[in-house]
């Protein structure tokens, strides 16, 4: 009998790093899709910081993962079997299908992803949410003008190094947030930023400063605590900040301080507003259409940190997010 291996959360996790006894490894039978149904055998699973939220029973954007429910994903795969005239058999399509071997859909909320463009692993990463993210966060709530200077922080992440490209392409000065050497080098010799300060360096503040003489007007935000006290004491009147993530306190096992600078919102007239993609749905197609053209122009550099040890291994690869174990968009390969 075909079966399809997925990982489904078994428990809800105490606070700090996720142990692989939070998830459970099994074997199902193998399903057919129904009446307007396709299955997709996927090839690759994203693994993003936002599954840390989705697995703690707690008030968010989207309701918590359920106990035995397969864990929330972004996954990308071929299309093997279909009952849904407008997705065929052989496509290549992204979506929420979780972690698993085999999906199976009523293609909402589903997109097809063009590999004559780019490999399929690039589909959930800077051409898929990652990327979406990096768009909207900074185009529509960022706002860059030319000229200005964009601080980025979690640079050499699969968002924040989008974010600082995009920024780049709107003619503005662009600093990035990395932790160690060889990631701020490659933040500024892959990627093309202006500069980048290593915040395990000892000198964030200092640092930073020296890299933004003429001070902050966008800062996007992925990282929260000490980096995002820092910034804020250098940011321009008027400045805006796109709140994506927190990570820095996603693991703590206590509840961290708050910004301990957060007065210099009102001093400095600051906005910030945190950004969910899913809030520019209807407007993928356009992202993904920039993004694309970006990139088949070399405008857009793009890289994958592929992990193999298919569904079995996701536990601790995605534990590699939250210790910096990763070097570019984190993806496990099915």
């Amino acid at each position: 009998m075909a079966t399809n291996r997925v990982c489904k959360l078994a428990k809800r996790p105490p606070p700090g790093m996720v142990t692989r006894d939070i998830f459970a490894i099994e074997d199902q039978p193998l399903t057919e899709p129904g009446p307007g149904e396709f299955r997709v055998k996927i090839g690759y699973v994203s693994l993003d910081p936002a599954m840390r939220g989705w697995i703690n029973e707690s008030k968010s954007y989207v309701p918590a993962v359920g106990i035995g429910e397969v864990m929330r994903g972004y996954s990308v795969g071929i299309i093997d079997a279909s009952n849904n005239p407008d997705f065929k058999v052989g496509e290549c399509v992204q979506g929420l299908f979780g972690v698993q071997q085999y999906a199976i859909s009523n293609g909402k909320q589903v997109g097809k992803a063009d590999l004559t463009k780019a490999p399929m692993e690039r589909w959930v990463g800077g051409l898929g949410m990652p990327g979406w993210t990096a768009y909207f966060g900074l185009l529509e709530v960022g706002q860059p003008k030319p000229g200005e200077t964009v601080v980025v922080s979690a640079a050499s992440g699969a968002v924040g190094s989008i974010v600082g490209q995009i920024a780049k392409l709107k003619g503005c000065r662009v600093v990035g947030i990395a932790g160690g050497a060889e990631k701020c080098r490659a933040v500024t010799h892959e990627l093309g930023f202006d500069a980048c300060v290593d915040y395990k360096g000892g000198n964030l503040a200092k640092d930073l400063r020296a890299a933004c003489p003429s001070g902050i007007d966008v800062y996007f935000e992925n990282v929260g605590g000490e980096i995002l006290d820092a910034v804020l004491l250098q940011m321009n009147t008027f400045g805006r900040i796109p709140v994506c993530g927190l990570i820095s306190a996603y693991n703590a096992t206590s509840m961290p301080e708050g910004p301990r600078n957060l007065r210099c919102v009102l001093t400095q007239r600051l906005t910030m507003r945190g950004i969910i993609v899913f809030d520019w749905a209807n407007r993928i197609p356009e992202a993904i259409r920039d993004l694309a053209t970006w990139h088949a122009e070399g405008k857009l550099k793009i890289r994958e940190d592929v992990r193999a040890g298919g569904i079995d291994a996701f536990p601790d690869v995605l534990n590699l997010l939250f210790t910096g174990g990763n070097n570019g968009k984190l993806v496990l390969k099915v």
